[in-house]
């Protein structure tokens, strides 16, 4: 049995401020398998970026363990680790602040060819780089690899900057709001060009986004792991979450989706919370986090209670949730 590429396992993680301790993350268990699409969903500030950082290897859990295909990061040489760090990249939500913007595409892109030793010679340099353009469908690539950055348009300069994490040949690519900063007429081409990718390269995505009906599109055929205030509290296929969505979080979060028919929307009713204020990570309520938010809160339970997840679906759902599952709402299956 294949390995997942990277699995966290307890991994917590706390930032200081202001002589505070932050936890950003808590309890977070979470596989990412070759190929697979794997998104993560929640409103700002729920640690989706962090939960990215350190898949990719630029941050450590303050807590708890990250294997790499199967083995502990300790485990790795030094030299192993860079190697692995280079078959993990992130595409950043703005991709004007990743791109230097004294540089030309052409340069941008010869960096790192140059510095992992990827191609020989100035020929296959720029035989590389007009592939790369011709894959993140910038054509003709010789109108593209003499500009700035700012000569380019959004949706040219995400493009540049996925066609920069695939110089390296990566395994996962992690994409981090990769869209939201790119007008919203060409999401669909930049989505189905990763579709392309990942497809062409047997690339594993793990898609960062606050928009769930983004993350319905992009990751229907995979998995969708939705998080609130540092943990994950439903997790599983994506068709399964957005047809039967077990945890009120994600039942308030898709009551809030419009349809594509406006006459539905215009009959949708957003599921009413007990108040619409996020907890702050300062003052993280005791028990479950959604409580002061959630519609079936039970004095006595959500708040003493930290519910841990449980399967709900045989084909590996799993949601945490104690009222629901005590009034028998969650048919529970054996893990």
């Amino acid at each position: 049995m294949i390995p997942p590429l990277i699995e966290l396992n307890r991994v917590y993680r706390t930032f200081e401020k202001d002589g505070e301790v932050l936890p950003v993350l808590q309890d977070i268990n979470l596989q990412v398998h070759p190929a697979e699409i794997l998104c993560l969903v929640g409103e700002s500030g729920c640690g989706k970026t962090t939960t990215g950082k350190i898949i990719a290897g630029f941050l450590d859990p303050s807590q708890g363990q990250v294997l790499i295909s199967g083995k502990p990061q300790s485990a790795y040489r030094r030299s192993e680790r860079s190697k692995l760090r280079r078959s993990m990249q992130i595409v950043h939500q703005d991709p004007f602040a990743s791109l230097n913007p004294a540089h030309t595409i052409e340069q941008i892109l010869s960096f790192p060819l140059r510095r992992h030793h990827m191609v020989n010679g100035r020929n296959e340099l720029r035989r590389k780089i007009w592939e790369l353009l011709t894959l993140v469908d910038l054509t003709p690539p010789g109108d593209i690899v003499n500009k700035y950055p700012h000569q380019l348009s959004g949706g040219q300069r995400q493009r540049v900057s996925i066609a920069r994490a695939l110089t390296v040949n990566p395994q996962l690519i992690i994409a981090d709001e990769a869209v939201s900063m790119v007008d919203v007429s060409i999401r669909i081409g930049i989505l189905k060009m990763l579709h392309r990718l990942r497809e062409e390269f047997n690339l594993a995505i793990v898609f960062i986004t606050h928009d769930l009906a983004l993350a319905k599109y992009f990751a229907w055929e995979g998995r969708l792991a939705v998080m609130y205030l540092g943990r994950i509290v439903e997790i599983g296929r994506t068709q399964d979450i957005i047809q039967n969505p077990a945890h009120p979080y994600t039942r308030a979060l898709l009551s809030a989706v419009p349809e594509a028919d406006p006459y539905v929307t215009k009959k949708k009713e957003p599921m009413k919370l007990r108040s619409d204020n996020i907890p702050s990570l300062n003052n993280i309520p005791s028990g479950c986090a959604f409580n002061p938010r959630c519609p079936f809160y039970m004095p006595g339970t959500c708040d003493t209670v930290v519910p841990a997840l449980s399967n709900v679906s045989q084909f590996g759902q799993k949601v945490a949730c104690e009222p629901l599952r005590l009034r028998g709402e969650l048919r529970l299956y054996e893990t």
